[in-house]
């Protein structure tokens, strides 16, 4: 584990009119070009000492690189954060849209794999191969699956620096295709997770290729290993492991009126497959339809202030 306080620096968005999983990546970050470096006598969730009552610093947990967000006072387990394919597509950038300073927890925003340091060799030119090639098997798999194979690793980096406890039931965020990381986690049921908020999330591979397929005008061709990744990854054929703890954990999906990119109708799919595990948890289970909002809300600053506000009270409330 490497950590080190963070200094935030701003730099330019990487602008590229390659379509990844049907999304831009236009807000990939270089953020993350320079390793961290070892702090020996820095406990990693120290409380903030700072006047502002917030400290932030950056960590790889279990060879993922990683920004923690630690509030003066913490009451509940770590909330872990995921971006998207597209804005914000970095951890620097999904902790600049959800500090979510007013949620008594630490945070920890988590870069997917084959983003930031992780980038494969080539960059946008290897991705596109990807994408060319089959992006069901070389693109979602390694990061949207690699992603959550990772969170039992992470969570027990975190608990070797006392950062969480042992078989603590974590919040998870997911944006877009970290959304369908979370989704698909929680469907593995190696991590507790007591409560979570999905983002115009991508709901598996299946919703995934759909959008793929109208974003760039080119037909997925099906082979039987990505459908078997689509069957272990699509959410509504796993509602009930999903939906397997007592109480089931707290769902909260939100998804953008405007949002042109993920097909509604797999939103809809997964909550009618959901809602019968939550007959006597109906509160614990909540689709919210933001009006006005695209899926690239964090670039609309009213949508922004929607997303954070419902996020954070979510998280307060469960």
């Amino acid at each position: 584990m490497r950590v080190e306080p963070l200094t935030p620096v701003r730099t330019n968005p990487l602008r590229t009119r390659v379509v990844v999983f049907l999304l831009m990546l236009a807000g990939t970050s270089l953020w993350w070009s320079q390793p961290a470096h070892a702090s020996g006598d820095q406990q990693l969730c120290a409380p903030s000492s700072n006047a502002g009552g917030v400290a932030t610093r950056r960590a790889t947990l279990a060879g993922v690189p990683a920004i923690l967000r630690m509030p003066a006072h913490t009451t509940r387990p770590p909330i872990i954060l995921w971006h998207g394919f597209g804005p914000p597509a970095s951890a620097a950038a999904i902790m600049e849209a959800l500090p979510l300073d007013e949620v008594a927890a630490v945070k920890v925003y988590l870069d997917l794999p084959m983003f930031g340091e992780r980038a494969p060799a080539g960059g946008t030119k290897e991705l596109a191969r990807r994408q060319a090639k089959d992006v069901g098997l070389e693109v979602f798999e390694p990061i949207v699956v690699g992603a959550a194979d990772e969170l039992p690793r992470v969570v027990q980096a975190l608990e070797q620096q006392g950062c969480a406890k042992r078989a603590d039931a974590i919040g998870l965020v997911g944006f877009s295709a970290g959304g369908a990381a979370a989704l698909y986690a929680m469907s593995q049921r190696e991590q507790p997770v007591d409560a979570a908020v999905l983002i115009n999330p991508s709901t598996g591979l299946t919703a995934s290729v759909q959008a793929f397929e109208q974003a760039t005008g080119h037909h997925y061709a099906w082979s039987p290993a990505s459908r078997a990744l689509a069957r272990q990854t699509d959410a509504a054929g796993h509602a009930a492991e999903i939906a397997g703890t007592v109480p089931p954990p707290a769902l909260l999906f939100l998804q953008g009126a405007d949002d042109t990119v993920m097909d509604s109708r797999s939103m809809t799919e997964l909550d009618a497959s959901l809602q019968k595990f939550y007959r006597r948890s109906e509160q614990r289970l909540k689709v919210t339809r933001l009006p006005g909002v695209s899926h690239q809300w964090a670039a609309d600053p009213q949508a922004l202030a929607s997303v954070r506000q419902a996020v954070a009270a979510w998280f307060n409330a469960y």
